[in-house]
């Protein structure tokens, strides 16, 4: 398996997996993406059936990864998927709210957050190649809330990384900014950027298209924008859907909240791969720029003027870096097609596939959307907890809503919890009028010292940061 870029670069040359895992950004601003989607053989997905996630994650993993021999990739799943880390042998458990409506747990990691499936996989890729190759890189990121302490956990402490982290200042849960700037490591800097997280992701955007300090400083990336974070994602669809489905053969509907895209575009991988996924039911809170496309066919991010911080902290994105994969595949895998589009979008601020070709093939791709409000998740925080017992976090929250407007009984529907609900305690006690309860290891978590630096919303302050505190490579 090669790859090439959404906008054209490498496809005269596809590069190999692990090319594509330390390079973040393509040369061109693209996003790697695979030469085509692998396709499960008949019976090869029954064959699963009922195997530990870690034999899973090989079988799908290994459809993507080309250049790692099998031994070493099972030996870097078998470290990153341990029932140490993530609660049990399960791995990603189930659990059944009633019969046909379930959550895919995909939260118990050691950042409590769906992130932590991916980043551990991809700290010990990184390492495994970084060893190999004889190199190091700098990790450049963005979080909005749970990928920064998902990526910072998985790269502390590992040889040849450092880790820039930026977030928007004040934009957080006090969990989620404790998780992060109670961390003391050598490697890791918090950068608390003067913005919103689309101001963060443009400005590490603007960093890796800097060819010269993106090579000086190995620039590499741990976003969505990484495909190895996509193809770890894929895993948990195949597992959920041989948990869920009702029939060898039958169909399951997901509902996923979406910020960045990464986590339902997943979904939309394994549905092209053969995985019978029906609906893809995407949930958005009050920044609802995918919920406008899906409904409309009208892409149009909002300024940082216009995201709103919201009681979903993770989904308040309004730049879904993702989507160019998406857009890629609908309009029939044509770089050129998404250039002209970026570049509308660059001019005009958005762009419109409606009554085009490329809509007909969105209106084929089994999506569904749906808005929730801060007024949605605490009732449904309040229904769910009232009805099964279960308390959940507010971006699944927002999932189980939009999800449960979009149920058809005849079709069992998986939705994704994407963290735990003691990173939002003050959604929770508002819904529930008590604290959420909390693993042990993390009591007294805000009051633990912070180390972060407040810093300038402009690339070239962050550059200069960069510059003074990693190790250049040439």
């Amino acid at each position: 398996m090669n790859y090439v870029s959404t906008r054209g670069a490498w496809h005269d040359r596809p590069q190999p997996f692990s090319s594509i895992l330390l390079e973040g950004l393509a040369p061109d601003g693209g996003l790697a993406v695979p030469q085509r989607y692998p396709a499960f053989a008949p019976g090869e997905l029954e064959r699963l059936a009922g195997a530990p996630y870690r034999d899973v994650a090989y079988a799908v993993l290994s459809t993507f990864v080309g250049d790692i021999p099998a031994g070493d990739l099972k030996a870097l799943i078998g470290r990153a998927y341990t029932a140490e880390k993530f609660g049990s042998d399960a791995i990603v458990p189930i659990r059944e709210l009633e019969p046909g409506l379930a959550l895919l747990q995909v939260s118990n990691g050691p950042t409590l957050a769906f992130k932590d499936i991916a980043l551990q996989l991809l700290g010990e890729l990184f390492e495994y190649a970084l060893a190999r190759a004889g190199r190091r890189i700098t990790i450049l990121g963005a979080t909005s809330g749970d990928t920064g302490s998902s990526a910072e956990v998985a790269m502390r402490g590992r040889k040849g990384i450092d880790v820039f982290m930026l977030s928007p200042h004040g934009r957080m849960s006090p969990f989620q900014q404790a998780q992060m700037f109670s961390l003391a490591d050598a490697n890791i800097h918090n950068l608390a950027v003067e913005g919103t997280f689309d101001d963060c992701q443009d400005i590490v955007k603007a960093i890796s298209a800097d060819a010269a300090f993106k090579r000086r400083y190995a620039i590499g990336a741990v976003n969505s924008i990484n495909w190895a974070r996509i193809a770890a994602q894929v895993v948990y669809y195949v597992h959920g859907w041989l948990a869920a489905r009702r029939a060898p053969d039958g169909p399951i509907d997901v509902a996923v909240p979406s910020g960045n895209f990464g986590n339902i575009l997943a979904a939309h991988v394994a549905k092209r791969m053969g995985v019978p996924l029906r609906r893809l039911i995407l949930a958005t809170n009050e920044n609802d720029v995918l919920d406008e496309f899906f409904r409309t066919g009208r892409y149009r991010p909002r300024s940082a003027a216009e995201t709103r911080a919201t009681s979903s902290p993770s989904m308040d994105i309004s730049k879904a870096s993702n989507f160019e994969r998406y857009v890629y595949d609908v309009v029939g895998r044509d770089p050129a097609a998404v250039r002209d589009l970026w570049a509308r979008l660059a001019k005009d601020g958005g762009f419109d596939l409606a009554g085009t070709d490329a809509w007909k093939a969105v209106e084929a791709s089994g999506f569904v959307s749906g808005r929730s409000t801060h007024a949605d998740r605490i009732a449904t925080i309040r229904d769910v907890a009232s009805r099964y017992g279960v308390v959940v976090d507010p971006h699944t929250a927002d999932g189980l809503k939009v999800g449960r407007e979009h149920r058809d009984p005849a079709v069992p529907l998986l939705c994704i919890e994407t963290a735990l609900p003691a990173k939002f305690a003050a959604t929770i006690r508002e819904a529930l009028g008590r604290d959420p309860s909390r693993p042990p290891a993390f009591d007294g978590l805000e009051s633990r010292p912070q180390h972060r630096t407040v810093i300038a919303n402009d690339a070239d302050v962050v550059r200069a940061f960069v510059a003074a505190h990693a190790q250049p490579v040439e």
